[in-house]
């Protein structure tokens, strides 16, 4: 049922093409997040999972608050998850990875259309 809902949508396609993003993590994430613009950087979507501190920093001052454990849990772990396969990986093969549906998908915005 996840696989076929997976197939069916572009977006989660596309972030499947992410070294670390399989199947899974892409359609929960695509699930999850009803509007990626509402994201500044990645960094401000990494805080709202749970995966760095919070940054309050102004004017060249770095103020970091505290890792929320506030997140979504699956989702964190799924990430954590698929990070340490990719070490595995660059560590046996080396750090070449090349998608092989690639070439299908124009050079978009991961999530922006959806």
């Amino acid at each position: 049922m996840i696989m076929a809902w997976h197939r069916s949508n572009q977006t989660s396609k596309r972030l499947n093409c992410i070294p670390g993003v399989g199947p899974l993590l892409a359609t929960a994430l695509v699930a999850s997040v009803a509007d990626p613009k509402a994201f500044r950087s990645g960094r401000n979507f990494s805080a709202w999972i749970g995966l760095v501190p919070k940054q309050h920093s102004s004017g060249g001052r770095e103020r970091l608050g505290s890792i929320s454990k506030q997140g979504d849990r699956y989702l964190r772990s799924l990430f954590v998850a698929g990070a340490l396969a990719v070490i595995r990986y660059a560590k046996i093969h080396g750090t070449k990875y090349r998608c092989p549906s690639r070439k299908s998908y124009p050079s978009v915005p991961m999530m922006q259309s959806r």
